[in-house]
């Protein structure tokens, strides 16, 4: 690893809210600080759900100004990460061709219907690696009614979020592998665009940017904004676009072979690999194929998470129930023994609403007792996450052919101390947690490499577990969750 002094900035884009952070690498330690944070509200208009991308760089733009003030000086360099799938269109002179679409848009339901009847969605999996969603890349192209009939379309760009913020920072027009890998449209073998699928879907494969790999300088900031901010010059990186690839990028990991979580409203849930399982079996279970950095291959399943509680926290408070997290979990600890569980990967919790009464529905026609007390309730939740997650550690070792010994969770959901405990005795792992700030850390980090101050993903892991040690969760009364997950097996896990 180097010594040079590295003070860097990591722009976090969440579906909810972003934020600006810089680091600080002394070529052993990494420090970081927030410097900005705001809000990321989508915005309907008409019949369509947008993202507000001109308030975003507005956003991205304070934020360098601010860590500039923070630092003394322009830092090094700077790299953006998104949650995935979404995309601007640019047309030749660089504008942006409306604002982009949000996932959560319908507009892709009816396009997806149709790709399927022209690639039956078990070979689009084995081509692309990644479970068929409506809100997948692929389906909103095809539902684009500018790309159908816009005239000069065929002139247009297509870039994922951190490429649109990367390509109005500093010009330059790319496609970073791990949110294109979000996609459906990439070759999760060669890493690069899966041509044959776009052609059959009569996709231009002129709209596609070239793919470059996580931690390539992408450009230089353009002297226009560094004019506007009075700042300097500094390179434009593509750290790991996608924001969990970059919170995988800084797992401490020590052992070669693990299971990891991302742990935040949504729980993502997989295993480090370098090459695709691209298997029926793979499909059936629910899991994609995504990139990672150095061309890894994250093989995960997406879990509903806290979302579960925090959707319940917002009922009781609108009941006039003011709960902190810290007050729920510790009410949860002393609950009376829990024997109900809820599948936290069943479609009916998706959306928001009375959770709890939702949960308590579920119980009585799975034919198991109701809990009644908010203290039963958050209990209920946090086991049903455990055991979800050691049936998907289950599945990730039949799909693998590997026994896994060691669990890593990092990101927000791991100040839930019972959740990280409850992980390892369900699943009878050593559960090792943290860091807290996985996204943003693996973003700078990957800046570091891109500056040539660490090498591999080896040395990043290294950084962080001496920058943030993690700390570790050891199982507790195997034979009796052996005994409760049996029971949850056999009522909730389908075939």
């Amino acid at each position: 690893m180097g010594t040079q002094s590295l003070q860097m900035m990591a722009v976090d884009f969440g579906a909810s809210s972003g934020r600006a952070v810089t680091g600080h690498f002394d070529g052993e330690r990494l420090s970081i600080q927030e410097v900005h944070r705001f809000a990321n509200e989508p915005v309907q208009l008409g019949d369509r759900l947008h993202w507000d991308f001109l308030r975003l760089f507005h956003e991205l733009k304070q934020g360098m100004v601010k860590a500039k003030q923070q630092l003394g000086r322009t830092p090094a360099s700077i790299a953006v990460d998104t949650w995935g799938v979404d995309y601007g269109l640019v047309d030749p002179k660089g504008q942006l061709v409306g604002n982009p679409g949000h996932y959560r848009d319908l507009r892709s339901e009816p396009a997806m219907r149709e790709a399927l009847k022209l690639i039956p969605e078990a070979d689009l999996y084995a081509r692309t690696g990644i479970q068929s969603s409506s809100i997948n890349t692929v389906y909103q192209l095809l539902a684009e009614e500018q790309l159908s009939f816009g005239q000069n379309a065929g002139d247009w760009r297509m870039l994922f979020m951190p490429d649109l913020f990367h390509y109005y920072l500093s010009g330059v027009m790319a496609s970073e592998y791990t949110i294109a890998s979000t996609s459906g449209l990439l070759d999760p073998v060669k890493r690069d665009w899966n041509i044959p699928v776009m052609e059959t879907l009569s996709l231009p494969p002129s709209l596609f940017n070239p793919i470059i790999m996580p931690g390539t300088r992408v450009g230089e900031l353009r002297p226009d904004i560094c004019a506007e901010l009075s700042v300097d010059g500094m390179p434009v990186i593509a750290a790991s676009g996608h924001d969990t690839a970059a919170a995988v990028a800084s797992i401490p990991a020590e052992a070669s072979r693990y299971a990891f979580i991302s742990s935040g409203t949504w729980s993502l849930m997989g295993i480090e690999l370098d090459e695709p399982i691209l298997t029926e079996r793979s499909r059936q279970l629910l899991f994609s194929n995504e990139g990672g950095a150095e061309g890894k291959i994250r093989l995960l399943k997406n879990i509903m998470g806290l979302w579960l509680l925090q959707e319940c926290r917002r009922t009781w408070a609108m009941e006039g129930y003011q709960l902190g997290y810290a007050e729920l979990t510790e009410m949860a600890e002393h609950a009376p023994r829990n024997s109900s569980y809820i599948d936290a990967g069943d479609a009916v919790f998706l959306p928001p609403g009375n959770m709890p009464q939702r949960i308590q529905e579920y119980c009585r026609a799975t034919g198991q007792p109701v809990p009644q007390s908010r203290p039963e309730i958050v209990r209920c939740i946090l086991e049903s996450l455990a055991f979800k997650y050691r049936q998907t550690l289950g599945e990730i070792e039949e799909l693998t052919g590997e026994r896994l010994e060691h669990i890593h969770m990092v990101g927000g959901g791991i100040q839930n101390r019972l959740l990280c405990q409850l992980t390892a005795s369900v699943t009878g792992k050593t559960v090792i947690a943290g860091p807290v700030e996985a996204t943003s850390i693996g973003n700078l980090m990957m800046q570091a490499k891109a500056h040539g101050e660490v090498h591999n993903l080896a040395e990043i892991r290294q950084v962080v577990r001496q920058s943030f040690p993690p700390e570790t969760y050891l199982p507790q009364d195997a034979d009796e969750w052996e005994e409760r997950y049996r029971k949850y097996h056999q009522l909730l896990v389908r075939h």
